[in-house]
C-alpha cells in the first residue's frame, strides 16, 4: 500500500493539522501491518509472482530488483532495511528482503526498527520543517 507510506502520510497529516503523535503512530502501524502480511503470506505471494513473471515472459530482474540486490549484497539486511523505505517503499522492501532469502523474523525485526526510525524522523521533520513554508 504505497499510499500509506510514512513519506506521504505523515507530511499530509501534519499539513492537515492532525496530531503529530497520532499520525506518526498511524503511519507506522499502516506500514508495519503490510510487512507482517507479506511475511505471513510470503510463500503464496512468491508463487503468484513467479507464475505472473513466466506468463509475461520476463526473465531479467527489473531495475528496482537490481538496485535492491546490489544494496543487499554489499551491506546486508540491516542497511537494506534502513535505506529501502526511501528507495523502494516499505512493502516492496519487505517482499524483496524475503525474496533475497532472509528469515521472516529478521525481516520483521529490521523493518520494524527502520519504520520506527523513519516515522520519528518524518514526524519531527514535518512538524518543524513545514512551519517554515508559507502556503499561498
Amino acid at each position: 500500500m504505497p499510499f500509506l507510506d510514512v513519506f506521504y502520510i505523515i507530511p499530509i497529516g501534519i499539513v492537515l493539522e492532525m496530531s503529530p503523535v497520532a499520525i506518526g503512530i498511524i503511519a507506522f502501524l499502516g506500514n508495519f501491518i503490510m510487512v507482517l502480511v507479506f511475511a505471513m503470506f510470503f510463500r503464496q505471494i512468491s508463487e503468484w509472482r513467479n507464475k505472473r513473471r513466466e506468463k509475461k515472459g520476463k526473465s531479467k530482474p527489473s531495475k528496482r530488483e537490481t538496485r535492491a540486490r546490489y544494496i543487499w549484497e554489499k551491506y546486508g539486511l540491516p542497511v537494506f532495511a534502513l535505506l529501502s523505505p526511501s528507495l523502494l517503499g516499505t512493502d516492496i522492501a519487505a517482499l524483496t528482503a524475503l525474496l533475497l532469502g532472509s528469515s521472516k523474523v529478521r525481516v520483521i525485526t529490521w523493518m520494524g526498527i527502520s519504520l520506527i526510525l523513519w516515522s520519528f524522523l518524518m514526524t519531527v521533520g514535518s512538524v518543524y520543517g513545514l512551519q517554515y513554508i508559507t502556503w499561498i
